[in-house]
């Protein structure tokens, strides 16, 4: 169902957007006809056209000259780079993170984000078990308070949502990370820095040839 939004509300059409872009919808590469969306959301082309230029900022859409606005189309060098930087990001959030006097309050809200991933994955909640995952690693980059590394990270997460989509749809019910993000857990209650770091990289490692042929078949189609 066409959803209808006030003209004034380009946050909310980005945000619709979005979730377009992130489920599918709207594959990789696929021009954004303002035209379209406007008859879409039963608004005006000038929220349309702000919601799209938001959408590019978070690299979710990408403006050609004089060819409008698509969703971006990643090559596979684009991807790596992603999830190296993710991957790299995260294991620094973890280290920093490890380095606090008092890890209780950190451990207990890891612990509650990881019960959500568990319980979001044993649903078969895709979205859910995302966003859960995506707050475990931003607790430890927030408890650091290094708001520049919380605020990268938080971007970077915006960016891959659609490739994290993709993977989790296809292989929810295989997927290793609640078992990772248990064992990091009581890793960071250990301290022990070096096997924290070696699971969020090793997890990200495996799973980056998965995203790659997910994200390929669906370019293709």
């Amino acid at each position: 169902m066409d959803v209808k939004a006030p003209a004034t509300i380009p946050y909310f059409l980005q945000e619709q957007i979005r979730e377009l872009i992130v489920d599918g919808t709207i594959r990789p590469g696929q021009p954004l006809r303002e035209q379209e969306l406007e008859q879409r959301f039963g608004t005006s082309r000038s929220p349309i056209r702000e919601a799209l230029r938001l959408l590019e900022v978070s690299g979710l859409v990408t403006h050609v000259q004089r060819k409008g606005f698509r969703v971006t189309l990643y090559t596979e060098t684009q991807i790596r780079h992603l999830y190296l930087l993710r991957a790299e990001l995260e294991a620094y959030s973890l280290r920093q993170a490890a380095g606090a006097e008092d890890l209780s309050p950190l451990v207990a809200e890891l612990r509650r984000h990881h019960g959500a991933i568990a319980e979001a994955q044993a649903g078969g909640q895709v979205r859910a078990c995302i966003a859960a995952a995506c707050e475990f690693y931003l607790a430890a980059a927030r408890s650091t308070g290094n708001t520049p590394l919380a605020g990268m990270l938080s971007k970077l997460y915006e960016q891959v949502e659609p490739l994290r989509y993709l993977l989790a749809r296809r292989e929810m019910a295989s997927s290793a990370i609640a078992s990772c993000t248990r064992a990091i857990i009581d890793a960071m209650a250990g301290r022990d820095v070096e096997r924290m770091t070696g699971l969020a990289r090793g997890y990200l490692a495996d799973v980056l040839s998965p995203v790659i042929e997910a994200y390929r078949e669906v370019a293709r189609a």
